[in-house]
């Protein structure tokens, strides 16, 4: 017995450093919006507070740039609040990197933080002109070189899918899942050009950053359709990585009458098929995208509606007959929209449970399927008010979907963003970061 022990004991410890060594590979990107350091009170991120979460990060994403539309060059979309240029955030963003060596720091393109006039298509417009392309592609590697960041992450601004409604009868179910790309509507009928342009342009870019080492990696944004606008095959031997920014497929903007859970790992029944993680995931690997380079978005806040008599009581989604957006939390002010420490002070605790109306608890029901989410909500009072239906991401729902990501072989986790954990430990005893946290152990 004791000649059996020993090498047996060493085969354990040779497994379980394996085992460490793949999950001490997995990518975990951290975002953090510059404008969050401008936020007043609470919700208010500054760089100090950002510190310990960069012990759990492997890449730090900073936003946002965005486009000037005049001259097609990147340029801060913060400098209207001095932060970045003005005060040398860039540089300090990426002077971490001296006490966080191992830490990479990119500059995050676009998203929907780069917000301009309803009818501007400055992004599209870039992308048709070669002579456009190439004053952006000189001041993104200029941006990126002078400030010492080691690449880009291109969250482009592509048209998105049109809403489409919750069916209950299965006939309605067959007559969307025949729309599953387009929907009711063409989002874009140039979608094809503009699909090759945005090859012709990563892979410019690409061979701009080559000489210098810049990683370059693309975000697809929520409810972007990938098959009309990413060209997978022909964009994967040029990046780094993908970020699917796979949630946000029901929100009370988008839906207004219907609440719904925001973010399922899996399909829905009587839901379209592709309102999911799973199959935003299964496309790209189905066009031929390695496993190792594919990241799956996490966010860490809710989407909030309002409810009414008409909703019901159960709270089981979907919730019908709801009223548009609930409204705006404490901390983040704005409508329809909870981090998860606003969500977490309405969850059930000592502080509320006697309290009624507007301030008193919402009933949480979990996912033992470990399909879908969590969600909470109150049902409307006998006045038809106080209503509210929650789907969120808590710490257990986000390791839930590391290890979703882990039994898949994916590269890692895009956490969005930092300023909506909990960073003061309001609601854990004063453990910081305990979504990044989950995320982190679950890899």
């Amino acid at each position: 017995m004791k000649f059996f022990a020993l090498p047996l004991l060493l085969v354990g410890f040779l497994a379980a450093g394996q085992s460490n060594a793949a999950a001490g590979s997995s990518h975990l990107l951290c975002y953090y919006d510059g404008s969050s350091f401008a936020r007043e009170g609470l919700s208010k991120l500054t760089l100090s507070e950002l510190e310990p979460a960069l012990q759990f990060c492997t890449h730090l994403v900073y936003g946002y740039a965005g486009i000037n539309p005049s001259s097609n060059k990147l340029v801060s979309t913060n400098e209207k609040l001095d932060l970045d240029l003005g005060s040398s955030l860039f540089r300090s963003v990426t002077g971490l990197k001296k006490k966080y060596p191992a830490l990479k720091v990119l500059l995050g393109v676009g998203f929907d933080k780069d917000v301009a006039e309803e009818d501007s298509s400055k992004y599209l417009t870039l992308l048709e002109s070669s002579n456009a392309r190439i004053p952006f592609i000189n001041s993104a590697h200029s941006l990126v070189k002078t400030y010492g960041f080691d690449g880009l992450d291109l969250g482009w601004q592509f048209p998105k899918n049109k809403p489409k409604k919750v069916h209950s009868g299965i006939g309605s179910f067959w007559k969307g899942f025949k729309k599953i790309f387009t929907g009711d509507h063409i989002v874009d009928e140039k979608a094809e050009e503009h699909k090759e342009e945005f090859t012709a342009l990563v892979r410019e870019l690409r061979n701009a950053f080559r000489p210098d080492g810049y990683l370059l990696g693309v975000s697809v944004l929520p409810n972007v359709n990938s098959s009309l606008f990413y060209d997978v095959p022909a964009l994967i031997n040029n990046l780094d990585f993908v970020n699917l920014h796979a949630y946000d497929f029901q929100t009370p903007v988008r839906n207004p009458e219907v609440a719904d859970y925001p973010n399922p790992i899996y399909e829905l029944n009587e839901r379209n098929p592709e309102f999911n993680i799973n199959y935003q995931v299964q496309y790209w690997l189905n066009n031929h995208a390695p496993a190792a380079k594919i990241n799956v978005g996490i966010p860490t806040f809710g989407r909030v509606w309002k409810l009414t008599k008409d909703s019901g009581l159960t709270g089981l989604p979907p919730v019908a007959d709801a009223d548009n957006v609930g409204p705006a939390g404490l901390q983040t002010q704005t409508a329809g929209f909870y981090s998860w420490p606003e969500v977490c002070a309405k969850l059930p605790n000592q502080a509320n449970q006697h309290l009624k109306g507007a301030d008193g608890p919402l009933r949480k029901v979990g996912d033992p399927t470990k399909r879908f989410g969590s969600y909470a909500y109150r049902s409307a009072d006998d006045k038809g008010e106080n209503g509210l239906w929650v789907g969120y991401e808590d710490p257990d729902t986000a390791a839930i979907k590391a290890a979703f990501v882990k039994s898949r072989g994916l590269g890692g986790v895009a956490l969005v963003d930092l300023s909506f954990d909990d960073f003061r430990g309001s609601c854990t005893g004063g453990e910081k970061y305990p979504i990044l946290r989950a995320i982190k152990f679950g890899l």
